[in-house]
Order: structure tokens, then sequence, then C-alpha cells
């Protein structure tokens, strides 16, 4: 289901798609790390972002 862009605020941002590619992609680019990487990190913790930038974080060394 495509992104309701009209949608937008806090809980938004607050959160990672990881059935939208652009959103997989632009969290890989942010990290430095692989888009398999990034889909890999979401679908294990899921799409609260702050977790998701600490394990990032955790894969850079």
């Amino acid at each position: 289901m495509a992104d309701d862009k009209s949608k937008r605020g806090a809980r938004d941002r607050a959160t990672v798609a990881g059935d939208e590619p652009y959103e997989v992609g632009y969290f890989a680019r942010k990290h430095g790390i692989s888009r398999d990487q990034a889909q890999k990190l979401i679908d294990r913790i899921g799409g609260d972002r702050d977790k998701l930038n600490a394990a990032a974080a955790k894969l850079k060394g």
C-alpha cells in the first residue's frame, strides 16, 4: 500500500516504513549501510526509528 503523503507529522517521522523502498533507501544512505542490511534491521526490529538508528550505529561499529 502506498504511503499517504498528506499524513505527515510526528508519528510519521517516528517510524520507517519497511514496505516503502524510498524509505528503506534513505535509511540505508543515512547510515552508510546497504539496502539489504537496512531491510533486515527493519524486519527484525520493526519501524521504530530510534531503535533502528541505534541498531544501525552498532553495525557501523
